[in-house]
């Protein structure tokens, strides 16, 4: 039965064999490059293909994901592999959310993780409760008009810090508090941070969606 199953149904490694990225994102590009890589998978970024950043006009993860996915897939005409990620924060009602990546800008400040960061800060000032999440949806299509994509959701629970902690990572990392493991999600050596991350934890559940996704 075994020898069977193995002839009949492919591997996710030669499902996806080769996938765009559809993100430009340096600090992304590296996890995933990581990550894949563990799984055999070729990663193709959307920006060496020549396919420029999707509109993500949602409010939630999983329309943003998905909008980018069909894009990158339209474009290559390769299956894709999109993700859309952010800090939520408990007593903010979830923000910034799916807006991590511009916070400060949509108040008039920057666009940096610097002011980022600051802007958190101010917006908790006084608060007792600084329990967030790192949350992670990612989906893959295996063409621009897929009917049933893969959407797989990874959290990482955590605490807003004081203070900065770490030199590696991007976004909210430094200041990315992790009880369990005492420390901020920058002081994690990349092969650490690959491990427990929000994407590495979608990125298993969606490989084993993949695995059967063809069996369903």
């Amino acid at each position: 039965m075994s020898d069977q199953t193995s002839s009949s149904t492919p591997p996710a490694e030669s499902v996806l064999s080769k996938v765009v990225l559809a993100s430009n994102n340096a600090g992304k590009l590296k996890e995933f490059s990581a990550i894949l890589a563990t799984a055999g998978i070729q990663m193709v970024p959307q920006g060496e293909l020549g396919v420029a950043e999707a509109e993500e006009p949602f409010a939630t993860f999983v329309e943003n994901a998905l909008t980018k996915a069909r894009h990158a897939s339209r474009h290559t005409g390769l299956p894709a592999l999109a993700d859309d990620s952010g800090l939520c924060v408990d007593c903010l009602d979830g923000a910034p959310g799916v807006y991590s990546a511009r916070y400060a800008s949509l108040a008039g400040g920057e666009k940096s993780d610097v002011a980022n960061n600051r802007h958190l800060l101010h917006a908790l000032e006084g608060r007792a409760d600084r329990s967030a999440s790192y949350v992670a949806v990612l989906v893959y299509v295996r063409s621009a008009d897929d009917p049933r994509p893969i959407i797989a959701e990874g959290v990482w629970q955590g605490r807003i810090a004081l203070e900065p902690a770490g030199a590696n990572g991007f976004g909210y990392d430094p200041y990315f508090y992790l009880p369990d493991l005492g420390m901020t999600a920058a002081e994690l050596p990349p092969e650490e941070k690959n491990r427990h991350s929000h994407r590495a934890r979608a990125l298993r559940k969606l490989l084993q969606a993949l695995a059967g996704h063809d069996e369903a």
